[in-house]
């Protein structure tokens, strides 16, 4: 079945949700590139002229919350029910709803920015040109993209979560360069780059864009 990862995936995620949780607490605190990237990404959807903002594969919701602290108007949606679940225990205030980014349940030009922060990391190249046309079809001419990923050449399989129960999940590395193709082929402009730990095993990427009006 050509859609078998997205269950893999969704499976996975609602196996480990509270390891996961648990695993990525305190991740922003610790990471002052990735907070500056967030900031910056504020700065833009308010420049835009503001509005809502989708956090795509938002998991447990920490980040919608870094970026409604900064007063941004965000909510996430995600593809496991039990991601989705504890964001909303977690930020009751705050929106959060079940979907996949293959097939966004969003109206055309209806989001002021796109947020996809380390949630692109599990979809094949097969799927990624499809993932990125449906970022564009929602976000508003002209509106803010921030994309998160993993930088390298790898695939890489897990088959244990951090609460040791099996999963099934694969994460894909990827240069920034074939990111920028995908995206420039989906009607996107791009702003700029940032590679985040360059001499680490496995570093990592935010490439900021900006829908074609």
């Amino acid at each position: 079945m050509p859609d078998t990862w997205l269950s893999d995936t969704r499976s996975s995620y609602n196996t480990d949700a509270s390891g996961y949780t648990e695993k990525i607490r305190g991740l922003l605190g610790a990471s002052p590139y990735l907070r500056a990237s967030l900031a910056l990404f504020a700065e833009l959807v308010h420049g835009a002229g503001g509005g809502p903002v989708v956090d795509v594969g938002c998991g447990p919701g920490y980040v919608t919350g870094h970026l409604h602290d900064a007063g941004v108007d965000a909510f996430g949606i995600d593809l496991s029910p039990e991601m989705i679940a504890i964001a909303r225990r977690d930020y009751p205030d705050l929106r959060f709803e079940v979907g996949t980014m293959t097939d966004l349940d969003l109206a055309d030009g209806s989001v002021a920015g796109v947020l996809a922060f380390w949630s692109v990391i599990h979809v094949p190249d097969h799927a990624m040109p499809g993932v990125f046309e449906q970022f564009r079809r929602v976000l508003r001419p002209g509106g803010p993209l921030l994309v998160g990923f993993h930088v390298g050449d790898e695939t890489r399989h897990t088959s244990e979560g951090y609460t040791g129960r099996p999963i099934n999940v694969e994460s894909h590395q990827r240069q920034p360069s074939k990111v920028v193709g995908w995206l420039r082929a989906a009607g996107f402009t791009i702003e700029a780059e940032l590679v985040i730990g360059p001499d680490k095993d496995v570093p990592g990427a935010v490439i900021f864009a900006r829908s074609s009006a």
